[in-house]
């Protein structure tokens, strides 16, 4: 079997596609910026440096949010003829905050109280009745950007007059004081394979660890992986990190990344995040192509069942006193040698049955 990652290149990726090559016998790597999408043809087309895009058994499709919408044609068009481990709406949804949230909520993952305003006099009429701090965030964004703490209502009412300008919505969120910690589980599958928990740097409140926070190892209690696995399922994803605040309430979902990183969670747990990826991937495409081996099977099946009889004028040719059919006939039946077959003749007429 071979596969494919479709990245940026990152770090992550390229350690990925090597543990890959422990159970796959070919794998690519693929820069996602030489990839388009061609349409208006015969049939639609995803083009590599130009070329059509080879046959791949598994892909792994990530990115960032500039190419939500390239990643999820892809994913569109190659999702039943191999395994992706990303489905199609997750790259829309997993890229924008507001559709996370929804996605959460339809699924009952618990999540901070979050509410939506599409103008400056609508964010300042929820502001009165949230409490302080509040947390404010963009819809797009990944690494903390796009997420801002405002201590009062007037820092709040500034902040919203400056986004306004954008004329996009934005989230209004409670602040859930966790001492700037925090913990991202990676899920693979059905189960969380790594945990680490991040710690903002002195000054910051977010801790991400693009924005400087600190990774230690984690060990999460079985209520916190249920949830991790739980919010990967609403996203519709095989493979993410989770971000999850432990606050009074219990565990609560700030975030799930679809395409997430696995230098720092390596790093603070020791664990080989990459292997449990690869070795996912092998065995969910097994999985895959078991299926599809059988379903054309069966599929070849029922036509041949349901292929009408037909009738032929040909010469009959003999060799001695035996009867020969010709070739043709052979290949349409599908009768195989020494197949049992029953026989049904009389005299101007032959009829053979399996």
């Amino acid at each position: 079997m071979n596969a494919a990652i479709i990245s940026m290149g990152s770090i992550s990726s390229k350690w990925a596609a090597e543990a890959m090559k422990k159970y796959f016998d070919e794998v690519d790597l693929l820069d996602i910026t030489a990839l388009e999408v061609s349409l208006g043809g015969r049939k639609a087309e995803i083009l590599y440096k130009g070329d059509p895009i080879k046959h791949y058994d598994c892909i792994y499709a990530k990115g960032s949010f500039r190419y939500a919408n390239l990643l999820r044609s892809i994913t569109s068009m190659f999702c039943e003829r191999c395994y992706m481990p990303v489905m199609e709406e997750a790259f829309a949804a997993g890229h924008d905050k507001l559709l996370t949230h929804i996605k959460l909520q339809k699924y009952a993952v618990p999540m901070p109280e979050t509410r939506v305003a599409t103008t400056a006099e609508a964010a300042k009429s929820v502001l009165k009745k949230m409490t302080y701090p509040v947390v404010i965030k963009m819809p797009s964004g990944t690494h903390g950007k796009g997420v801002m703490i405002a201590e009062s209502r007037g820092s709040a009412s500034s902040m919203i007059d400056a986004l306004a300008l954008l004329k996009q919505p934005f989230l209004l969120q409670e602040f859930i004081d966790t001492g700037g910690t925090d913990i991202r589980a990676f899920v693979v599958g059905e189960k969380v394979v790594a945990a680490m928990r991040r710690t903002a740097v002195k000054g910051e409140a977010r801790s991400n660890i693009h924005a400087g926070g600190k990774g230690t190892a984690a060990v999460i209690d079985k209520k916190i992986e249920k949830i991790a696995i739980n919010a990967a399922k609403a996203m519709g994803v095989d493979i993410c990190g989770v971000d999850i605040m432990e606050s009074a309430r219990g565990p609560l979902v700030l975030e799930v990344n679809v395409s997430p990183g696995m230098q720092g969670i390596t790093k603070a747990t020791g664990i080989n995040v990459a292997d449990a990826v690869a070795k996912f991937l092998f065995e969910k495409t097994k999985q895959k192509q078991s299926g599809v081996n059988a379903a054309d099977a069966k599929k070849e099946i029922k036509e041949k069942m349901a292929m009408p009889a037909q009738e032929i004028l040909t010469k009959l040719s003999f060799r001695g006193e035996r009867m020969l059919l010709p070739d043709f006939v052979t290949k349409l039946t599908g009768f195989k040698e020494d197949q049992e077959v029953t026989v049904k003749a009389e005299k101007g007429k032959l009829e053979v049955n399996d």
